[in-house]
């Protein structure tokens, strides 16, 4: 049976799901982020030690104005709602991605959520905000130039990267019908698992979650050797 460290979910359909049932897309991302907590509380039933979530990605910021005005706000709702039981339940809050370039009231919310559960120990949520793949590799490459060295190799080239400390991805799951990565830690998931589903992340409970475990249990993952 294969261990399972890190899952990374690409949480896609919210806004789908939404329209589907005739409300503004804006419902969607609020059921949306009500099932993080679903999620996040499964993961640490079953022992997974990073949950890493695609909240908003670089290319997000093409969507309508409205629609981003309201995923920037929904971190304070969530938190607000939340924050207390998942640091009770010794969850850790971190973030990956560019927070310089969103909203300062919502950098806020994210540092202050990250700093009220940094000693916590038992799973580590982890929200990619203004994340892009590129947009990381390219800003590690910068600060390597910055710090003057003329060569790196893999484990060096990490210490750069915004997961740097994390434990490799082992199982990617994406909601919402969609079969590729959409920018999401590219570098990460080199030997990651992957299973994609037709159902929108507003759909996506434990029991699903689960059956992806199972599944992705029964696989064989060699990394590149015969056994």
């Amino acid at each position: 049976m294969e261990s399972i460290n890190h899952i990374a979910i690409i949480m896609d359909g919210n806004g789908r799901w939404a329209t589907k049932k005739q409300k503004d897309r804006t419902f969607g991302h609020y059921y949306g982020s009500e099932n993080v907590r679903e999620i996040a509380l499964a993961a640490l039933k079953v022992g997974v030690k990073t949950l890493t979530l695609y909240a908003f990605s670089t290319e997000n910021w093409k969507r309508p104005q409205k629609e981003i005005d309201y995923l920037m706000m929904l971190p304070e709702v969530f938190f607000k709602k939340f924050l207390n039981e998942l640091n009770e339940k010794g969850i850790r809050i971190m973030t990956i991605g560019d927070l310089t370039k969103i909203p300062e009231k919502t950098r806020k919310v994210m540092e202050r959520a990250v700093e009220e559960t940094k000693h916590n120990d038992k799973l580590i949520l982890n929200f990619a905000l203004n994340y892009g793949s590129k947009d990381e590799i390219v800003r590690a490459v910068n600060q390597i130039i910055k710090d003057d060295i003329t060569e790196v190799d893999e484990f060096s080239f990490e210490l750069y990267l915004d997961t740097y400390g994390l434990e490799p991805v082992d199982l990617l799951i994406r909601t919402g019908g969609d079969q590729r990565l959409s920018n999401y830690l590219l570098w990460q998931l080199a030997y990651a698992e992957l299973v994609f589903l037709d159902i929108e992340w507003p759909e996506f409970n434990e029991s699903v979650f689960l059956k992806c475990i199972e599944d992705f249990q029964t696989r064989n993952r060699r990394f590149g050797g015969l056994e």
